[in-house]
């Protein structure tokens, strides 16, 4: 029996000891900066990378920007040049016009070779030739039978109507009229002008840079086109206008005027891809962060459990150890009764059995679904400082705030409980040396009660508030540091209560503060 003691003992003290306690938090911090180093390498590399991809799209934009720029040079310059052969191309019907005037206004001895040279030359510019009817005299690159079509109708007068017609007199009077419209080859040109112009805002909004783009009228504000954009909200003014800033805020937009379209301004910003890559290392870093959390989360409560099971373990088998000696303590109370043992010895005797008794059920209920009871917590704190100062020095002074007549009642297990106020009370001796004042303060606050705990030792600093809470945690060279962690399981998952330290200033004192509830869970209550 002696050396199964000796085995627990051995175990217990080696598992709480504040060595083990400090070694853990040394593993503690060699894991946390170990990834701290993995986490921040990674991302160092990551940024890298992501730089250089960032600088890529970078560039495709700017070299976007750059052939839109080159262009709308060159939409420019054709419209130009469309502009000046139009010119070229009025001046030779002009020309054509005159020379025919003048063939038919010319004398028998006038030398008609040069006009009809010009007349002969026009290979190009259809004309039709009528008279006042509209009865068709000639035509020339037309693609029509004058023959079959006789007269100018009303489809042949709106096609050659782009233009107003010459008109001029034969001999004796009679008007004809000269009608004409744009080359073949000018047509075509313009056509593929305008396709030009109508695709270049198309090509700019559908670019292969997939660059988000607006594009609007002078004012800047009446969007025209878009691309690249969330479909969803592009019928949003609000989330427009917002793009909108937001653009000319990254790049200046770019100015264009061209033919049958006028001034429009093309705003852009970064591609999706390039915000996404720079936005990467943060979202990156936030899901590792969160990993680790979780990753943490999980190790502490998995470390929680086993430490759980390792206390409850040690507890009840204290427990059993103690069951067996106080049975015989028992028995020996009788012989000793029957030896004539005088009262006042026997009376102490059972009392200290009592106490062991009190301490192995407060063992036994570790990890067990302790009941709670109505109590007088008024009671309840005057009988426990009652037992603790029959074996304190008479130096240490306790003082209630209330009369021992007060009745507060609220759920407790009543062993558990006494526990906490012995252990809080043991410490605050300690702290003081022997020798110093223990006010208790019990306050009523409708569905809670508060009770404080102060003492006059010598202090806790403010960083070590929630250590001394923490398994193996003490000041002491002897001791386990289990009395303040007991206490907190005890207030915290048997009563749903907190304690902590509410207030300490070295060498003036200590404040524990305790909250418990008054109204509970049934199924916790009997």
């Amino acid at each position: 029996m002696i050396n199964t003691k000796i085995f627990y003992f051995y175990i217990l003290k080696n598992l709480l000891t504040l060595n083990i306690y400090i070694r853990k938090r040394r593993w503690k911090l060699l894991l946390f900066a170990t990834a701290i180093i993995i986490v921040g390498v990674s991302l160092w590399y990551t940024h890298v990378l992501v730089k250089k991809i960032a600088n890529d799209e970078r560039r495709k934009i700017t070299t976007w920007a750059d052939a839109i720029h080159r262009k709308i040079s060159l939409v420019n310059y054709t419209n130009d040049f469309f502009l000046k052969i139009q010119k070229e191309e009025r001046k030779r019907v002009e020309l054509l016009a005159d020379a025919i005037k003048k063939l038919v206004e010319a004398g028998p001895a006038e030398d008609l070779t040069f006009y009809s040279e010009i007349i002969a030359g026009n290979t190009s510019i259809p004309v039709i030739q009528t008279d006042e009817t509209g009865r068709i005299l000639s035509a020339k690159n037309v693609d029509f039978d004058i023959n079959k079509v006789g007269i100018l109708n009303d489809s042949l007068r709106r096609e050659f109507s782009a233009y107003p017609p010459f008109s001029f007199r034969f001999f004796g009077g009679n008007k004809n009229y000269l009608y004409y419209k744009d080359s073949k080859v000018f047509s075509e040109l313009r056509a593929y002008l305008d396709d030009l112009n109508q695709s270049f805002f198309t090509d700019v909004v559908t670019n292969s840079a997939s660059v988000p783009v607006i594009i609007t009228d002078s004012t800047c504000r009446h969007m025209i086109e878009w691309g690249n954009l969330d479909k969803k909200k592009i019928k949003d003014t609000t989330y427009i206008s917002h793009t909108i800033s937001e653009m000319a805020a990254q790049n200046d937009p770019i100015r264009v005027e061209l033919k049958d379209f006028g001034i429009r301004y093309i705003f852009y910003k970064d591609s999706f891809l390039l915000t996404q890559l720079q936005y990467y290392p943060y979202v990156q870093f936030g899901v590792i962060g969160i990993f680790l959390l979780i990753a943490y989360f999980m190790f502490s409560t998995a470390r929680r459990s086993e430490q759980n099971q390792v206390w409850v373990g040690l507890a009840k088998e204290t427990a059993h150890q103690l069951g067996t000696p106080l049975s015989s303590m028992m028995a020996w109370m009788e012989i000793l009764k029957m030896q004539g043992v005088d009262n006042d010895t026997i009376t102490e005797f059972e009392k200290d059995i009592h106490r062991l008794n009190t301490i192995a059920e407060r063992f036994s209920k570790i990890g067990s679904n302790a009941l709670l009871h109505p109590e007088n917590i008024v009671k309840v704190l005057y009988d426990a400082v009652e037992y603790i100062k029959l074996r304190t020095s008479q130096k240490v002074k306790f003082y209630i705030n209330l009369p021992e007549t007060a009745v507060i009642t609220l759920p407790l297990n009543l062993h558990l409980f006494e526990w906490v106020i012995e252990n809080l009370c043991k410490n605050s001796v300690d702290a003081m040396g022997g020798n110093g004042k223990i006010n208790i303060s019990i306050f009523d606050e409708g569905k809670q009660v508060i009770i404080d705990i102060s003492d006059t030792g010598k202090g806790i600093t403010k960083s070590k508030f929630k250590g001394i809470f923490k398994p193996g945690y003490t000041s002491k060279q002897r001791g386990w540091g289990l009395g303040l962690s007991l206490s907190k399981r005890i207030i915290s998952e048997y009563h749903s209560g907190k304690i902590f330290v509410k207030s300490s200033i070295v060498n003036q004192g200590t404040t524990f503060r305790i909250i418990l509830r008054k109204n509970l869970p049934r199924r916790i209550l009997k």
